[in-house]
């Protein structure tokens, strides 16, 4: 059972993801917030395995909820629920440390099947997220390189594994595009993440990103 805390200033917003998500088998609400601050508490006593968290909240936003929840309780994965796609939110969430992000009228459908995603231990961004970030870094006239320091540490197979996550390729396909195993892809996965500091495939992208590395791919 994937246990869900619910958090947003509106409080017929949590009473709709609390109906939707009870009614979900293999879902439940174990707990809710209405601002930031109130999240930060609640999940580190309720210690759920996904949070939904809304970004534009009263005394804590959930940018800097997020970073908070994590330090505290560094295996909860976070799903940003928001009504604007603006970049700038959409990368300070990625960041922060956050698993996911979707706009708040992504059918309930996807929404469920994005939690049960991150749950698993992957990442998930809306499709248009995914194109504006692509696209901010792809506008940066000089991408920083070099970053970050662990990225000297990365073998060359490390590098090409890294070089198809940013370009989206789930396990399987990158399995199948450099003719190994799934369990040697997952290991490489791994161990990038462990090397570059990065807590999901997200920030991996992003690393590729900022150290210039996809110009090269």
């Amino acid at each position: 059972m994937t246990r869900v805390v619910v958090v947003d200033d509106q409080a017929l917003v949590r009473a709709s993801f609390g109906v939707l998500l009870d009614t979900t088998p293999g879902l439940t609400v174990v707990g809710e917030a209405g601002d930031g601050a109130e999240a930060v508490d609640v999940v580190t006593r309720l210690r759920p395995d996904v949070v939904l968290m809304d970004i534009r909240m009263p005394r804590l936003n959930g940018i800097d909820a997020t970073r908070q929840v994590l330090a505290r309780v560094p295996d909860v994965k976070v799903l940003m629920l928001t009504t604007y796609d603006l970049d700038e939110y959409v990368y300070a969430a990625l960041r922060a440390g956050a698993s996911g992000f979707l706009l708040k009228d992504t059918p309930p459908a996807d929404l469920l099947t994005a939690i049960q995603v991150i749950a698993g231990g992957d990442a998930i961004l809306a499709p248009q997220i995914t194109r504006r970030l692509i696209r901010e870094f792809a506008d940066r006239p000089e991408p920083r390189r070099g970053l970050p320091h662990g990225l000297a540490g990365v073998t060359e197979r490390e590098r090409d594994v890294l070089l198809l996550v940013a370009q989206g390729l789930s396990n399987t396909e990158i399995s199948e595009r450099l003719h190994i195993s799934l369990a040697t892809t997952k290991t490489h996965v791994a161990r990038l993440l462990a090397k570059l500091g990065a807590r999901n495939r997200i920030q991996l992208v992003i690393v590729a990103y900022e150290a210039g590395l996809m110009e090269t791919a």
